[in-house]
């Protein structure tokens, strides 16, 4: 079923695609919920025309889904590392030969750029691939004791991991989160984000043409009640979310009833630090990846960025000229920049806040308002102009919230000791970056700054290699890297006495 929506994707044009499939995915295929009830109407972003309708699973199917899930662990779980990242390594291949295809289909559903796309689909196969590498050396420890005896520790699996994914980056984290639980040995029950439904199913028919047994990747939908049954669904052994720190509160309250581990990558109001000695051309640069990627709609975008004094001038010239050229439009077109917010509402919050951060006394140099590309198809889509706020003040709540939007925030700095205080005076402390051409302050800028990931020289620069999550209230546990195994598996220690048992009784 997925080369059906697929194959009409080389031709496909903003518009013009319906999608009628089903979109849950239980037992090894597409099905409709049992009750089909509490419809939610599902836009495409660049248009605002209705895509599809999101029925959400109820409490038999998502117990028909962790059921299914359970019964395909048992088999998958027995397989060795290597024949398991045989089928993995099938998937990625999959993913890899159709990816264009795939993409489309992502900025239908989400808004972003088809060039942001392609990237996320890259990433996708390449997160697939190195976890598929891992899954051979998963391995224990040998512990020698006295008399011969010994211990050694097995690293095995959870079980049925749920994965509760975001609207921002749809299939890049399903597979983020089902990848190293695939390798592990685990199986997964995944739930979308409700506004960006569409390509996770794609995702769990690749899976079971790659090989893997029915059941070990389902797809539910739904809302925050189809969440709360997986959180609280007495067969689920792990929960990964991504999304707001308020949800990923009420997550890991839930999961603790039934002292379930959770993986939390939650929101950020990430720091940009930028000193007079940096090379110019690439802080500018920096700074616009680190605030426009994805409509702003990155959860460890640096938004506020921190311009040492002495460059202010220099610097805000630049960047707003390079913002004001920011092509937006059309996502599917190969020139756009800059797609469509992913909903009317999240596109008037965001306007909002530049209005707010008006009022308070931010100076709006570019951008910040609502913007109608020349298209007449698109007219009703969900667009702004990026928008660079000076003026700015730490007190200010464009500063201490979250927007999710391209708004960059420019305050100015002094001193190196300055700057790393008012950088850290966050509840958040998902990422940060620092441009310098000083090796030694890079280094001790990173060391001191409280985040769970620290770019020099560069912002948003993620590869599935290197682990990423937060500090503080962005969360914790990591997503990508080695050290994510340790969240998909659990510990056993087997000890082998050698001599008889001397015992006190």
């Amino acid at each position: 079923m997925s080369q059906s929506i697929l194959n009409c994707m080389p031709g496909a044009s903003t518009g013009a695609v319906v999608v009628t499939d089903d979109l849950n995915y239980l037992g090894g295929k597409r099905v409709k919920p049992r009750q089909e009830k509490n419809l939610e109407p599902v836009y495409e972003p660049a248009t605002g025309r209705v895509l599809c309708q999101m029925v959400p699973c109820g409490a038999e199917d998502v117990d028909q889904a962790v059921k299914s899930a359970h019964g395909a662990y048992l088999k998958w779980s027995k397989l060795s590392g290597m024949e398991r990242a045989r089928v993995l390594l099938e998937a990625a291949r999959i993913i890899r030969e159709r990816k264009e295809n795939i993409a489309k289909l992502e900025v239908i559903n989400n808004g972003k750029s088809i060039t942001e796309a392609v990237a996320d689909i890259d990433v996708a196969w390449q997160c697939i691939e190195y976890y598929a590498g891992l899954a051979g050396t998963l391995s224990g420890q040998h512990i020698q004791l006295p008399g011969g005896a010994f211990a050694y520790t097995r690293r095995e699996p959870l079980g049925v991991c749920a994965g509760i994914g975001a609207w921002n980056f749809p299939f890049q984290i399903a597979t983020m989160k089902s990848a190293p639980a695939l390798a592990c040995g685990n199986a997964m029950v995944f739930k979308p984000s409700p506004m960006t439904p569409v390509t996770a199913v794609i995702l769990a028919e690749i899976y079971k043409e790659a090989g893997v047994p029915d059941g070990l990747f389902c797809v539910v939908q739904g809302a925050a009640e189809t969440g709360t049954l997986l959180c609280h669904h007495p067969m689920v052994a792990k929960v990964s979310f991504t999304g707001s720190v308020p949800t990923g509160k009420k997550i890991m309250e839930m999961s603790s009833k039934g002292v379930k581990p959770v993986t939390l990558e939650l929101g950020g109001k990430s720091p940009l630090l930028i000193f007079k000695d940096c090379e110019l051309e690439n802080a500018v640069k920096g700074a616009l990846m680190a605030n426009f990627l994805t409509q702003g709609q990155v959860c460890c975008n640096g938004t506020r960025v921190y311009v040492q004094r002495e460059i202010l001038p220099q610097f805000l010239e630049e960047v707003v000229k390079r913002t004001k050229a920011i092509h937006v439009g059309d996502p599917l077109l190969e020139s756009t920049r800059m797609g469509a917010l992913i909903s009317k509402p999240q596109l008037e919050k965001v306007l909002g806040y530049v209005s707010q951060a008006k009022k308070a006394g931010a100076k709006v140099l570019c951008g910040g308002e609502p913007l109608v590309p020349s298209d007449p198809k698109l007219k009703d889509g969900f667009y702004m102009s990026p928008c660079v706020l000076d003026n700015c003040r730490d007190d200010m709540t464009c500063i201490k919230e979250e927007i999710f939007g391209p708004v960059m925030a420019v305050l100015p700095f002094d001193t190196e000791e300055e700057v790393i205080k008012r950088a850290n005076d966050s509840t958040y402390g998902l990422a940060s970056g620092v441009f310098t051409r000083d090796i030694s302050r890079a280094h001790r800028v990173a060391a001191n700054l409280e985040a769970g990931t620290c770019f020099i020289n560069n912002y948003n620069v993620s590869p599935v290699e290197v682990p990423f999550g937060g500090y503080k209230n962005s969360g914790f546990g990591r997503e990508n890297g080695q050290v994510t195994i340790e969240y998909y598996t659990q510990l056993k220690t087997v000890v082998v006495e050698m001599s008889d048992v001397d015992s006190l009784f």
